[in-house]
This record gives C-alpha cells, structure tokens and sequence, in this order.
C-alpha cells in the first residue's frame, strides 16, 4: 500500500543537510552511470504548464518522477511519485514544494562545495525570494560566510529579506546598493531570480570568483551574459542533456559558437575527478568559474527516497489503497 507525505510530514524530516546529502549522492551516480535521469518535458496550455521530470536509481532500488503543474494563477502544485523498481508498485506520494525548494537550493551548495574557493566567506546574492533563502541557506552549509550582499529592485523586499535571513544563519546579510556592488569583492555570487535580461555586467567580474545561476531554466530567461560565458572556466552544469534544453544563459553562446553542448562539464563529472573543476594552487585562485542550475528529476528523487524513509521510522503518512 502505497504512503501519501503532507508538505507537514516533508517539513518534519527534511533539512539541507539531508538535501544536501542526497543530491550530491544522485550526481555521483549518474556521473559513475548507475543512475539514470530523463530532461523535463513540458506541456504548455494557455497560461499553464504542465512539467514532468523523471529519474531512475537502482542503488535506491527506485523508480519515479515528479510532477509540477503551474496554474494560470501562478499558483502550483507539486508531487513526487516514488515506485519499487523491482516489483513496479508505487510506494509513495510526496507533496514536493518544500523538498523542490530544498534540493534546488542543495544542488547549488553542491557546486560552491566543489567549484568555489575554500576560503569563499563573501556573497553576492541576487534575489530575495522563497528560493533565494533556500540558496543562501545550502552555500551557509559548505562555507563559511562573513558577509552576504542581497540586490534586486524592490528595496523593501530585500530588507525584509535581509533582517529574516541574517538572524536566522547568524550571519552579516545586508542590502546592496548597486549591482556592481553585489558582484565586486564577493568570492561567489549566486542568482535566483525570473530575469529575462542579465544581471550583471560580466566586466565586472573578478579572478577567482564562483558564479551560480539558478532561476535560468527557460529559453527565454537570461541572468548572466555573454561576457561571463566567455570569461568562465569551465563552464558546468548539473546535465548537459538539461542544460542544451532550456539553459537561456548559454543559449546565445552556443549560438555564437562560444560554447558547445558536448564538451560543458557536468558537476557530477567534477565530483568524481573524471572533469576539471577548480584547478589547486595559483591556477585556481585566477579561475573564474560558472554553474548552471536547472534541475534534475534525480535530485528529486534521491531527495524524495530518504524523507520517505525517515518519514516510516516517524510513523509518518497516510495510507493509500493503491500501489
């Protein structure tokens, strides 16, 4: 009989550190090729879509997808259906809101954990969202912050965001007063935002920074131009696969023949030494290095298997007569 997880019973057991954990854990099992993941595949109806990303982990002994529907409201809703991969039943229904939030966050603490400097303690952050916490919370994880930088337009909403999250991860978080000053003296700068023009000159840039571009998962949306393409190295990305099928930010390059789809650097690849990442030494202080984050139905899945296992010791779930 398959269990339903509430939103409440995700909250109770998941933190970032087990977000953490597990989408690191999917990376390296699709990069060791004991793991499987499908690109998203959208449905779009007038003002709605309809998303599906699926993933298979045999190690898990796991089989499933994660449904997202975006309602001509702008409302969502969005779940994660687990099945046994071995006898084909279906074990689990996870409302996947939280856990969405958590494991995009977590992808992007992966890639600053293996891209950024050891030393990175300064941020630059853009965006003030529901995402933007979850972003900032997973870097907080794998390094350690002095200081994080916050810009977008809307002035009042980054304060509030400000004054909510220094608090909470006991760090000096504070509003930036220009663009130029969220990117210059940070040592990683990470962008969670609906964009559909760049953020930030690329000029600005700086040796050794780190830059994550999480909200660009759309053809038509664009945080980072062309220059910081052109100045990145290497370029990686959670899937190449992903990434040739909705990465706004690479696109134009692509086009303009700076990058090709083969040869990005899936982050996995990075984490089990099979690709560059950062070089050690003089060489690394200088790279500039850029991730893009678009989301993999493996993360959801890795993610989704330990809360359901976490969520059975509790006692958690309500029985379904299906599966």
């Amino acid at each position: 009989m398959a269990i339903y997880l509430s939103e409440k019973d995700v909250r109770e057991v998941l933190t970032m550190e087990i977000a953490l954990e597990q989408v690191e854990r999917g990376f390296i099992s699709r990069a060791k090729g004991d793991a499987v993941d499908v690109a998203r595949v959208r449905t779009r109806l007038p003002g709605a879509h309809l998303h599906i990303l699926q993933a298979g982990a045999p190690e898990l002994n796991v089989v499933g997808y994660k449904a997202y529907y975006i309602k001509p409201d702008k409302s969502r809703s969005s779940l994660v259906h687990l099945f046994n991969r071995d006898e084909g039943n279906l074990e689990a229904i996870l409302d996947a809101d939280w856990m969405g939030m958590q494991r995009t966050g977590a992808a992007t603490g992966v890639a600053a954990k293996y891209l950024a400097k050891k030393d990175a303690g300064v941020l630059g952050l853009f965006g003030y969202g529901r995402h933007a916490k979850t972003q900032l919370e997973a870097v907080s994880r794998v390094r350690k912050l002095s200081e994080v930088k916050v810009f977008a337009r809307n002035a009042e909403r980054v304060a509030a965001f400000c004054a909510e999250m220094g608090p909470r991860l006991n760090i000096n978080v504070r509003p930036a007063n220009s663009r130029e000053e969220a990117v210059k003296g940070s040592d990683m700068i990470v962008i969670m935002t609906r964009a559909s023009e760049p953020v930030f000159d690329g000029k600005w840039l700086e040796p050794g920074q780190f830059i994550a571009a999480a909200g660009s998962n759309a053809l038509d949306r664009r945080e980072v131009d062309m220059e910081t393409v052109k100045r990145a190295d290497p370029v990686v990305v959670d899937s190449r696969e992903v990434a040739q099928n909705e990465c706004g930010d690479l696109l134009p390059a692509y086009e303009a023949g700076i990058i090709n789809w083969n040869t990005l650097t899936d982050l996995g690849e990075v984490i089990i030494g099979r690709r560059r990442g950062r070089e050690e030494g003089a060489a690394g202080e200088g790279q500039i290095i850029l991730y893009e984050s678009h989301g993999m139905g493996l993360q959801d899945i890795y993610t989704g298997a330990r809360v359901l296992d976490l969520a059975r010791a509790k006692g958690l779930g309500t029985p379904l007569p299906i599966g």
